[in-house]
């Protein structure tokens, strides 16, 4: 293992010198054509990682150890909506997505097509995105039960040959007809496919229309053929995976296929002791990064087993997640702090009850896991708890630990290093000039981005550079609109949105940071800050709170969290209300509406809905600013 010190050289290596470093890493996958070099540079911010090679997505995943080990386990599907639970060798997924390539083909679709895939969380779904990285297509997976007209301008923007979907997803026992939805979204939109490929889960009644084609009967005439992995030029896009713009219109992120598949192995091997024949759970969905990612690609191209999973950390009971870990003997787990605030309220025997000694390791993204929290899972797991940060844009980790390169210890409040590739700079807002240690700044990334990362947008490249390097212009630097702070050891803090950002009488203030201090309290379990406009100091913050378990609500303990968030920033930093709810409004994902809750609270319009896993808890917000005394 080595040192700090070592991994930092190690790191700077991987930016001095991207042709050595990056030539080494792709050794890790199988190339049918081997790349002439590691890095074409030569029109930035749009890099080319790996040209002339020659490689597939799908087979790099699937066939390889197809193999040499077909009959170790591929994909565990478990799903606590519906009782069932199977598990799919490597040699069973090779021919499921054969039959799938073969259908595509019979269909009229092939290299450079779209096929837009709109299910839940179950096999077909995974076998609907490999088969099309085997012919080339290219996939765009849209969450499972999106709102129609989210759907719509993304069957618009990706203008797919084929649809996949379901007739339904169900969460917490209450099935969601996607059918009707498909189809409400096919009458919004301008495009149409050439057909829609139905699984019928037998959940919701539906009727085939005339583009509709059941997916039974159409794999069926297909099983048994044998569709050969197109090798594709290492620049082809593998998938479009869209994400939220600040004009409306969704961002389609485009990926290729050598770099991306060169970034997962060497982060499935130095960052999640990737490892074959080990067991690797996400409890994300196939919808976002992290599903296609380390659900999908990254675990299977480290010869791994992925437990794909439908429903959620406490149905039938809290302990679902650990019993999961403990049958399969997880070596690797991936979740958001929202489920362990959410488990952290439950009886302890929950998690107790289970054999979870198999785990390496317990890693957290999406947003950021409060010390509280990550303290708690640490001493119940008796494992390290590696949060890390990145976006659906670089695809993989920017900050972590890479524990299997060194051995430096985690710092709670911190996701961690800059990860190898990626050069992280924090800089002053207004000028780009880099921020003094220990002062607050934007974290940006130095062009080029490491191989993985978006290498434009869908068939917008102006939007790619205007949106992502546009803030600081002449610098080639990528703004991740994220404040930060990096302290002597080169750790990062992220202290949340640069949009995000309160005004308070002139000064700035991060909702991170005083969210940050409220968690401190031990009656909280979770809470979200956010900005509202007061007539004398321009903003001031108001927090909204969901105590834990066994505590009290009241003007007591909202005096004590007022307190502490001056004990720990600052007077000026004092909520001026906090307001105790059930339950925060969030994306599926995790994510805090901040922009919602202000919106509501400011008595405005919250906007595009579409993502938010409960509009009861928004709702319990308006309630409450009813009756709320006005600023």
């Amino acid at each position: 293992m080595k040192s700090l010190e070592d991994y930092k050289a190690l790191h700077q290596a991987s930016i001095a010198d991207p042709e050595g470093f990056w030539t080494r890493e792709a050794q890790r996958i199988d190339w049918s054509t081997p790349p002439r070099r590691a890095l074409e540079n030569d029109q930035p911010p749009f890099a080319h990682w790996f040209p002339g090679g020659e490689t597939n997505l799908c087979h790099n995943a699937v066939d390889r150890w197809a193999a040499v080990r077909p009959d170790a386990p591929a994909l565990i599907c478990v799903s606590t909506e519906t009782g069932s639970e199977r598990t799919y060798s490597f040699a069973e997924v090779k021919a499921e997505v054969s039959a799938w390539a073969a259908a595509y083909q019979a269909l009229g679709c092939g290299q450079g097509d779209r096929v837009l895939i709109y299910m839940p969380m179950i096999a077909e779904a995974a076998f609907a995105m490999l088969a099309a990285a085997r012919i080339g297509a290219i996939h765009t997976v849209v969450f499972g039960g999106f709102a129609s007209g989210a759907l719509a301008a993304r069957i618009d923007d990706a203008k797919p040959k084929l649809i996949v979907a379901a007739d339904a997803g169900s969460r917490m026992g209450k099935v969601i007809a996607y059918k009707p939805l498909l189809d409400q979204a096919l009458g919004i939109a301008d495009h149409r496919p050439d057909k829609v490929i139905m699984v019928n889960r037998g959940l919701a009644p539906f009727h085939l229309a005339h583009h509709d084609v059941d997916a039974e009967t159409l794999i069926a005439e297909h099983r048994g053929k044998e569709i050969a992995c197109i090798p594709l030029p290492s620049a082809h896009p593998s998938y479009i995976l869209y994400t939220s713009g600040t004009t409306g219109k969704p961002k389609g992120v485009q990926r290729d296929t050598g770099g991306y598949a060169v970034a997962l192995a060497a982060s499935m091997e130095h960052i999640f002791y990737g490892q074959p024949g080990g067991v690797f759970f996400s409890t994300s969905d196939i919808g976002w990064v992290v599903g296609h990612s380390y659900i999908v690609y990254g675990p299977l191209i480290a010869g791994m087993a992925s437990i794909v999973y439908e429903g959620t950390p406490t149905r039938p009971d809290p302990g679902i997640l650990w019993s999961l870990v403990a049958k399969h003997r997880v070596r690797t787990m991936f979740t958001a702090p929202t489920a362990l605030r959410l488990l952290k309220k439950e009886d302890p025997a929950y998690l107790k009850a289970h054999d979870c000694t198999s785990l390496k390791a317990l890693f957290v993204a999406g947003e950021p896991l409060d010390e509280p929290t990550a303290l708690w899972i640490a001493e119940a797991l008796g494992v390290p708890i590696l949060d890390n940060y990145w976006q659906t844009e670089t695809g993989w980790p920017i900050l972590t630990l890479c524990r299997n390169l060194c051995d430096a210890p985690v710092k709670p409040g911190s996701p961690g290093l800059p990860v190898f590739g990626f050069d992280v700079r924090l800089v002053d807002e207004r000028t780009g000039q880099p921020a003094a240690q220990g002062e607050k700044g934007v974290l940006t990334l130095a062009a080029p981005l490491p191989p993985g990362a978006l290498t434009t947008l869908w068939q917008d490249d102006a939007r790619f550079q205007s949106a992502y390097f546009g803030d600081f212009p002449g610098q080639n630097l990528y703004s991740t609109f994220d404040w930060g702070v990096q302290d002597e050891e080169g750790y990062t803090f992220i202290l949340g949105r640069t949009d995000d950002v309160i005004n308070v009488a002139g000064h700035r203030l991060g909702t991170r940071e005083i969210e940050q201090a409220i968690t401190t309290h031990p009656a909280v379990a979770d809470t979200a800050v956010v900005g509202v406009a007061d007539p004398l100091k321009g903003q001031t913050p108001i927090a909204f709170v969901v105590v834990k378990g066994g505590h009290g609500a009241g003007p007591d303990l909202a005096a004590e969290i007022v307190q502490a968030v001056a004990r720990e920033i600052g007077a000026l930093a004092k909520p001026q209300g906090v307001y105790f709810v059930p339950a925060l409004p969030k994306t599926r994902s995790g994510k805090v509406l901040r922009r919602a809750i202000q919106a509501v609270w400011e008595d405005r319009d919250p906007g595009d809905l579409t993502t938010i896993e409960d509009e009861g808890a928004l709702e319990a917000i308006r309630i409450l600013r009813q009756g709320a005394p006005s600023p």
